[in-house]
């Protein structure tokens, strides 16, 4: 069967998974998450790509990106392909390949889901018990985005700036949001709409994204647990 064409929109945020092949390790020691980082950020820059969000995870990646052309995604992430990897294959004395063949990604309604997104990505090595706090966990955008450190990586989103009129204003709101825990129906519409390479948002959403690529397309509907309407009434 033929693979689903990727879809990719210029302008909308995405929400990409990336993980090590066959579930394999792609971080062992410190250096190798920092050398990482660098390498993403100067992909951004040179392909053109907002980065919003992100976790580093043993065998995987989560990141939040919009990109600015319709082929910045593929690029940065082919660009991560060959630095990555080749640092990764002469530092452990390996060959072959580190990450699955393909990358998922889904297209992200940013009036519904973006910053339900940004909790998504960030708390995720609380949901899988590496820590008990996501300040603990010293490889994702948490501690900019929550807590205010510098971090040169992120652009953030206009809907995250219009949390708050000043710094303290978006922290405190942010926080609020990303410490109310996540419904298991939302965490589920998030993780099978990118796994399967679907648009995350609602009817309009999918009809302007259906008009911009010019065919038609699956989607995923927003849900309508309490939780999920709670974080978009925080939104709004």
């Amino acid at each position: 069967m033929p693979r689903r064409p990727r879809i990719i929109v210029a302008g909308e945020p995405h929400h990409l998974i990336q993980r090590g092949n066959n579930r394999q390790d792609i971080f062992t020691q410190e250096a190798d998450y920092i050398f990482y980082l660098e390498t993403l950020k100067q992909g951004c820059l040179k392909y053109h790509c907002q980065l919003h969000a992100y976790v580093l995870m043993t065998n995987h990646v989560h990141l939040l990106i919009t990109p600015m052309q319709e082929s910045s995604i593929s690029a940065l992430m082919q660009y991560i392909g060959r630095i990555y990897v080749r640092y990764f294959n002469v530092l452990y004395k390996r060959t072959g390949t580190l990450f699955e063949a393909r990358f998922k990604s889904s297209v992200i309604d940013s009036e519904v889901y973006l910053l339900i997104c940004h909790a998504y990505i960030e708390l995720n090595p609380v949901r899988a018990n590496r820590v008990k706090f996501a300040q603990d966990h010293p490889y994702s955008s948490y501690t900019n985005n929550a807590l205010g450190q510098d971090d040169d990586l992120l652009t953030p989103h206009m809907l995250y700036l219009e949390l708050g009129f000043n710094k303290s204003e978006r922290l405190k709101q942010y926080k609020s949001i990303i410490d109310d825990a996540l419904a298991i129906k939302t965490i589920n519409v998030i993780r099978n709409a990118t796994n399967k390479g679907l648009v995350l948002g609602d009817q309009g959403f999918l009809q302007k994204i259906e008009k911009q690529i010019k065919r038609k397309i699956q989607f995923f509907t927003r849900g309508g647990d309490r939780k999920s309407e709670r974080f978009r009434n925080q939104l709004l």
